[in-house]
């Protein structure tokens, strides 16, 4: 669907879960890969020659704790000298399930900061290159919890919305940058829904206690409870539709939030 040969790709959490299939098809359009997330060196190693395989000419681990501003400011100081980010995208993410009364407020910290916060100082540091070469795709993986809303999860629904909000007003401001021949410069949110990830293994799990530990029993209760569909999502599907909207003939396609989600937030 695209070929990125010549392109480079910053996928943050890209060792595992939806991170790691979106590097996979990206790698496999011919992208260099900067591999970032939080891996042993055995992990790391494993992940960027498996990249290579699949057909990225290079794939490198670039290390930076997303809580921390400077430590963001340093990763995307790093992928510059390497090349540069003509594909960014924000994957990384943590979650907490808690009522709002009972939320550690570190927690609030912690979420905020990675899954909003840290999209912004990338965005802030790699758009302004894309729109020089005219050329450039963030994909910015939100959630169904960026659409509509779930109890318990007050910090992740926050920054879920405020990273659908950020997208779409970096999508105005650059919205003329380049032209249809060179692609131009797009941002877009995908929004899963339950998706095949270690993040909701924890909600799964909860469910499966009271099903005397029946995994499968817990997961049609998650899906019932909100997915139409019935079906969870498999990471490479989410990978497909980043690829997709790498191509130049998605140059009109900006400032959208797109669900991958059974039919969740159609109700």
């Amino acid at each position: 669907m695209s070929d990125l040969r010549g392109k480079t790709a910053l996928v943050t959490g890209s060792v595992q879960g939806i991170g790691l299939a979106i590097a996979e098809a990206l790698a496999s359009a011919g992208a260099r890969i900067a591999v970032h997330g939080l891996a042993g060196d055995a992990q790391i190693h494993e992940v960027c020659e498996h990249l290579r395989q699949l057909g990225a000419p290079q794939a490198e681990f670039f290390d930076g704790d997303l809580r921390h501003a400077d430590q963001v400011a340093a990763l995307m100081e790093a992928v510059a000298a390497w090349g540069g980010a003509d594909v960014l995208v924000n994957n990384a993410g943590v979650q907490h399930t808690a009522p709002l009364a009972e939320m550690p407020r570190e927690m609030w910290e912690t979420i905020l900061s990675v899954n909003l916060s840290a999209a912004f100082h990338t965005m802030q540091a790699a758009m302004p290159i894309m729109a020089e070469r005219g050329y450039g795709r963030v994909i910015n993986i939100a959630s169904v919890h960026g659409l509509v809303a779930s109890k318990d999860k007050a910090p992740y629904v926050a920054a879920k919305f405020g990273l659908v909000g950020l997208s779409r007003v970096a999508a105005l401001e650059y919205a003329a940058a380049g032209s249809k021949a060179s692609g131009g410069v797009t941002v877009n949110c995908i929004c899963p829904g339950w998706t095949e990830t270690a993040i909701i293994e924890p909600q799964i799990e909860m469910r499966a206690k009271a099903h005397g530990g029946d995994r499968e029993a817990g997961v049609a209760e998650l899906l019932a409870e909100k997915q139409p569909s019935l079906r969870t999502s498999d990471p490479a599907e989410i990978g497909a539709l980043a690829l997709w909207l790498c191509a130049p003939v998605a140059h009109n396609v900006t400032g959208t939030s797109i669900p991958i989600d059974g039919g969740w937030t159609a109700q």
